[in-house]
């Protein structure tokens, strides 16, 4: 579930204090101003779970499992919106992130590598 912040309620040093401690979490800047947490790196199919907005003209957003019993009414209040967690990622993602460090950062590479070469092709 993804719930927005209410101003004073939770920082963004807070969140990403709280975001970078968890397993497998890497970060990025987008959009200009956003910092966007991933669980797994984006490039080998990790998927982003929460957002803030780094100029503080918006609100962050947490997510968070709320179990399947709390799903269907966590839906029906204002400002919730379901999210992506661990459990979705792709089988390969998944395998990737339970390599040891150096293994990981090498199959990382490999991909942003592969992903470039993708690219120049298409766009040559």
């Amino acid at each position: 579930m993804t719930v927005p912040t209410a101003p004073g309620r939770m920082d963004n040093e807070r969140i990403r204090a709280f975001c970078l401690a968890l397993p497998h979490v890497t970060e990025t800047l987008n959009w200009g101003h956003h910092l966007v947490y991933f669980v797994g790196d984006r490039d080998i199919g990790g998927k982003m779970f929460a957002i803030t907005d780094l100029d503080g003209t918006g609100n962050g957003v947490l997510s968070f499992h709320c179990g399947a019993e709390r799903f269907d009414e966590l839906l029906e209040t204002e400002g919730m919106a379901p999210a992506l967690i661990y459990e979705k990622l792709p089988k390969r993602t998944k395998t990737i992130l339970a390599m040891p460090e150096k293994e990981q950062a090498r199959a990382i590479r490999e991909r942003r590598k592969l992903m470039a070469e993708r690219a120049k092709g298409k766009s040559g």
